[in-house]
């Protein structure tokens, strides 16, 4: 018996031998294993850093919504919203931009592919952190640093020999000197993760992209909300199940579009290189419907936003759902399988429950009645200028006729 025992052994250490030799050989550094308690950190981490731009960028939104609702009162042009339309190309147009790129890594250069994406990435990510810092760091600078205001202006002329003299503005952007200071602080950050590839630096990114996108990225009504979370179930399913190439371009596709976390941390620290990983896209798509639930909550005009907080508990344990099975399992699994029924089912049973399924459905953002009022309004005042116009050159020429015949 203690001879077996012995040869057991023998064999698991030349076959950890074996397989430490081929990832020296290979050039790789085999990963440190993790711990249940670096797992329990890692993934508990990674919901808190989900959960924090949904609630954020959600309360941003109800502020942008009512900036957006009182230029269109002033201008009477309708703000940019996501159509029931655009909802159902979505889905088509992110498989079409995912297998693309999925074919590009697999013809061009990995590290030509990455170098591009980075520099792209790396604006957008030091614009996105810049417009979410900039109420923070504005309010933490210190008086002595003056508030002046500059304004950059770059107008296009009339064409020479042209009518139309009217002038364009190319750009148009005012910013003050706390401005300055909060794009500087959000350069070295952006540096810090061009060079580096850090993770922290690249959460800090990551994080400012997934606000922004709550925040600024509106849904009109709950249905192109449906069509939208319907929608991009399947295409997650399919990616994920169907074939290798989500797997394949989220391993290759280095850009801060994705959060992450080491499980390895405890042992480690700031160097360790065993990540968890959560996509933007799973923090972002319920995070824009679940605004959408605050702004519907606020239209009630009740003391409490239930639908969205019903609906953000849900999102959190169907983020739970998705860990846990993906451990079950032991494979990558489509987080949207699990927020998708949670995120859509909850406020709708809830809301069926409440007798508010019909003001669930007839709600939204900038309603096309309005508008069309808008425009109506445009036009009936134009015609009855226009109008006024006509009668006005009619009675100068009857009094003209009638002066004729006088002189006669």
């Amino acid at each position: 018996m203690a001879e077996v025992v012995e040869d057991v052994i023998q064999q698991v250490q030349e076959n950890l031998t074996e397989a430490a030799n081929a990832a020296t050989i290979n050039g790789t550094i085999p990963k440190t294993p993790s711990t249940p308690e670096g797992m329990a950190l890692a993934y508990g981490t990674l919901v808190v850093m989900a959960m924090l731009p949904i609630f954020f960028g959600s309360i941003r939104s109800v502020k942008h919504h009512r900036e957006q609702t009182t230029a269109f009162e002033k201008t009477g042009e309708k703000p940019d919203t996501m159509t029931s339309k655009d909802a159902m190309m979505f889905p088509i147009m992110a498989s079409c931009a995912l297998f693309g790129l999925y074919m590009f890594f697999k013809i061009f250069s990995k590290d030509n592919i990455n170098f591009l994406l980075t520099g792209y990435f790396f604006f957008l990510g030091v614009m996105a952190l810049a417009h979410l810092l900039s109420p923070v760091i504005s309010s933490l600078i210190p008086a002595s640093i003056p508030k002046i205001p500059y304004h950059l202006s770059f107008i296009q002329g009339p064409t020479e020999g042209s009518k139309d003299e009217t002038e364009s503005y190319l750009i148009d952007y005012k910013f003050t000197t706390h401005d300055i200071v909060c794009f500087i602080i959000s350069l070295v950050i952006g540096v810090w993760y061009l060079l580096q590839k850090h993770w922290i630096a690249n959460n800090l990114l990551g994080l400012a992209f997934a606000v922004n996108g709550v925040e600024l990225l509106h849904l009109n009504n709950i249905v192109t909300g449906c069509i939208l979370l319907g929608g991009l179930f399947f295409y997650d399913i399919f990616w994920v199940f169907g074939t290798n190439v989500m797997v394949t371009v989220a391993r290759s596709f280095e850009a801060p579009i994705k959060l992450v976390f080491p499980q390895d941390i405890i042992t480690n620290g700031l160097s360790a290189s065993n990540f968890a990983v959560l996509g933007l896209g799973d923090i972002v798509i319920p995070g824009i419907f679940i605004a959408l639930l605050l702004r519907f909550d606020n239209s009630l005009k009740r003391k409490s936003n239930f639908y969205f907080y019903a609906t953000f508990t849900a999102y959190f344990f169907g983020l739970l759902a998705t860990i846990f099975v993906m451990h079950v399992f032991k494979h990558a699994q489509p987080a949207l399988l699990y927020l998708v029924p949670a995120c859509l089912g909850t406020p709708l049973l809830l809301a069926l429950l409440k007798g508010d399924i019909k003001k669930l459905f007839a709600y939204e953002d900038h309603p096309e009645d309005k508008t069309k009022d808008a425009k109506k309004s445009e036009k009936s005042s134009g015609d009855e200028s226009s109008t006024s116009a006509a009668a006005s050159t009619k009675t100068k020429k009857e009094t003209k006729k009638k002066d004729s015949k006088k002189v006669k």
